[in-house]
């Protein structure tokens, strides 16, 4: 009898076989730690992108800038939309969005108009209000449940960020934090308006067609005053359009798999980061007020993670 022959498996290396087991145990991890661990990870993006547009928006006219680092982001993303074919990034609900991009465009011009006079950190706080909008949106239109645990973790983080911020928040640049303030519910109904999509629509089809009505939105208002751009101002936008479509990808997938209300406390991480980046950038030593409040924040934020994935 002839014996039989087993074929041989193939040769895994070893960081092959780590990254199979860290996407193993990815997928058991609960979808509300899923959804939070995707928001984490596009905050990070965010406070880059951030970082790189106050740089390029002081060069350029707010209008202008906010069209370039749209455009950028469409361009990004072409590659992957004629792989996969046209009809793979259609929309379902062409209107809904389009919609949604009349409200983004409003909060960006707005946006970009007051970013050129307000430090990274500053406009990284005046974005951790969209999140109580976000919440309250949420348990109104989308009829999510809003648990006590959210409310407090929101609340707590909010106050952290109050500790960090407050003293910053008198003086000349009062005008403009409150021009960026006016942007955070804007901002929050675009963001609804995202995860009511994710019900029929997929993370990539929506920060596309994000970028397209963006761009087609601002290119008037960037005509009026557009100025030359140089190389390396281009190269600063299509960064941007990497880290943005980056962020927003991430933060549909954390949308699609988690309740939009449970997400929100990791926000305040966001400020972490741009405190670190504005150390490493910029030399700004964090004080004591930073210290104190970001380890309330993660607090907050460590806590409500654990109450999530202990929910059945």
């Amino acid at each position: 009898m002839r014996a039989r022959v087993h074929p041989k498996k193939p040769h895994r290396s070893p960081w092959r076989r780590r990254l199979d087991l860290t996407r193993h145990r990815a997928h058991r991890l609960d979808d509300t730690v899923k959804g939070l661990i995707w928001s984490v990870a596009a905050g990070l993006c965010f406070v880059l992108l951030n970082t790189t547009t106050r740089y390029l928006t002081t060069q350029l006219p707010p209008m202008q800038s906010q069209f370039l680092r749209y455009l950028c982001g469409v361009l990004v993303l072409l590659p992957l939309v004629l792989r996969g074919g046209l009809a793979a990034w259609m929309p379902r609900d062409i209107k809904g969005q389009f919609v949604r991009g009349i409200v983004h465009t409003t909060a960006l011009a707005i946006w970009f108009t007051a970013i050129p006079h307000i430090s990274l950190s500053d406009t990284t706080a005046m974005g951790f209000t969209t999140p109580l909008f976000i919440m309250i949106g949420a348990w109104l239109f989308l009829r999510e449940p809003m648990r006590w645990e959210r409310w407090l973790a929101a609340g707590i983080g909010f106050g952290g960020v109050l500790i960090v911020v407050g003293p910053n928040l008198t003086g000349q640049g009062g005008w403009w934090n409150l021009v960026m303030l006016s942007t955070a519910p804007m901002f929050a109904a675009s963001f609804l308006i995202s995860k009511a999509l994710t019900r029929y629509e997929s993370a990539g089809v929506i920060v596309l067609w994000q970028s397209i009505t963006v761009t087609l939105l601002s290119l008037p208002l960037a005509l009026v005053v557009w100025q030359p751009v140089s190389g390396v101002q281009w190269a600063g936008y299509v960064l941007c359009g990497l880290l943005g479509s980056g962020a927003h990808y991430l933060l549909m997938r954390s949308y699609a798999v988690a309740d939009i209300s449970a997400t929100q406390s990791v926000k305040f991480l966001d400020l972490l980061w741009a405190a670190a980046l504005g150390w490493l950038v910029f030399g700004d030593v964090p004080t004591s007020h930073s210290l104190i409040g970001g380890v309330i924040i993660a607090g907050a934020t460590v806590w409500i993670a654990r109450r999530e994935s202990r929910r059945p």
